[in-house]
């Protein structure tokens, strides 16, 4: 039975799907701006400075990789509280780190576990949630992600000013991860109870059913990413198609995301703005960017996912491109912090377009392999174009990488145009009903 014929409430998924995402994501979000000036504290040139805030995603492209098989073979909440655990041990490692090569290698950590915690969420959305729904679900996922990026560099800046050091936000961190895996081994696991949900209602539609699918039923959240575990890489060939056109336009979409969280917090370095500024600036952005999490959900589902995609990514073209030519400008502070809110503002009209698109085009029967395949493409960008970002800025300069980045955005914006299905999702005339509260 189709996830639509299923009774669905957002209470169902409210505190164990989003709380420990929020955890998590909210001590990610109080070290990525402050990476950078750790780095360059320690002596790092601005291009080896930014190659080491990338690391965040390089770790999730790599990660992304192992990610299924392991979901596959010890369950999705045991492979978030692992993951968390896995984190805990590369920001002990950034925080004591000597050196900055071993600063990069606890940050490299950070990233892969955060391929696991992510995947996993994103597998239990799309198998339970109703598609009627999913955008808005999707949306509200990466808006907790969001969200924790907003309250994340707030928090750093109180405890910059409190203990004078950049390198005491990584507890921050730590302390997010141990509470996120505290909550998942509290909270009962979502996938178990809608699981059951799903085969109750199962058993009321077909009477016959035998307790063999019905006990399949159970997993299904499970049986999503088991078939990730293999032939990722076959997977991206029988799709490549679709992942060289679409695919490629999702790429440059995490490409100008990650570019984006990487540049800034270069910039505000190369400007002269301190550790704390810098996080409270990055921190207002964010709740721009949070706010319109939401917002980008319900237009994806009444509009299409066009509507969503093609004004974030052109939103975040013109912003780097502007910010480009802003370095030597009278007032950069303040030319600055004028583009960081409108690339927030950008970005947050795109809120899940990525997990939404790859969720409408994965195979419906089996969508695990292509899913797969779909956060693969869209990571790889995520981790090739801060290493772009990093060599550009070593040969050239910060700006010309900021000015390069935002014609990719462009680019990406023209893929997007040209190959992202117009369609609305929805396919009766009558408005679908709300979710129970």
């Amino acid at each position: 039975m189709s996830t639509e014929e299923l009774p669905f409430k957002w209470s169902s998924i409210a505190l164990s799907a989003f709380l420990p995402t929020l955890l998590f994501s909210t001590g990610e979000g109080a070290i990525i701006p402050i990476v950078p000036t750790i780095a360059h504290s320690m002596g790092a040139q601005l291009a080896i400075a930014g190659l080491i805030a990338s690391m965040i995603m390089v770790g999730e492209a790599f990660g992304d990789i192992p990610s299924g098989w392991l979901v596959a073979r010890i369950g999705e909440r045991s492979s978030m509280i692992g993951a968390a655990f896995v984190a805990v041990i590369g920001l002990a490692v950034s925080t004591f780190a000597p050196n900055t090569f071993v600063l990069g290698v606890g940050i490299l950590i950070v990233g892969l576990s955060t391929a696991v915690f992510a995947l996993a969420r994103h597998a239990f959305m799309t198998s339970f949630v109703p598609q009627r729904y999913r955008a808005r679900a999707l949306s509200t996922l990466g808006g907790t992600f969001r969200c924790g990026y907003f309250v994340g560099p707030f928090i750093a800046a109180g405890v910059i000013n409190l203990t004078g050091h950049a390198s005491s936000v990584f507890w921050i961190d730590i302390v997010g991860c141990l509470g996120a895996a505290i909550v998942l081994l509290v909270v009962k696991d979502p996938s178990e109870a809608l699981g059951a949900a799903r085969a109750v209602h199962t058993a009321r539609a077909a009477h016959h059913a035998s307790a063999r699918n019905d006990a399949a039923e159970l997993d299904a959240g499970r049986e999503f990413v088991a078939a990730e575990s293999h032939g990722l890489f076959q997977t991206i060939w029988a799709n490549r198609g679709v992942l060289g056109r679409l695919g490629t336009g999702a790429g440059l979409i995490g490409a100008i995301r990650a570019s984006r969280q990487v540049i800034l917090p270069l910039w505000a370095v190369s400007i002269g703005i301190g550790d704390s500024n810098t996080a409270l600036i990055i921190g207002i952005a964010g709740a721009i960017d949070f706010a319109l999490f939401y917002s980008s959900g319900q237009i994806m589902d009444r509009f299409g996912r066009l509507a969503s995609a093609l004004p974030s990514m052109i939103g975040l073209g013109l912003g780097l491109i502007v910010l480009s030519f802003s370095h030597d400008l009278p007032g950069n502070v303040v030319w600055f912090i004028g583009i960081a809110m409108f690339l927030s503002l950008a970005n947050g009209i795109g809120s899940g377009i990525l997990m939404t698109l790859g969720s409408d085009l994965a195979d419906k029967r089996n969508p695990a392999p292509f899913l797969g395949a779909w956060r693969f493409t869209g990571d790889v960008g995520s981790a090739a174009a801060p290493l772009l970002v990093s060599l550009l800025t070593a040969v050239a300069s910060l700006a010309i990488a900021s000015g390069v980045i935002g014609v990719l955005g462009l680019v990406g914006a023209g893929l997007l145009w040209r190959y992202v299905p117009r369609y609305i999702p929805r396919t009766v005339r009558k408005p679908a009903p709300k979710p129970a509260i």
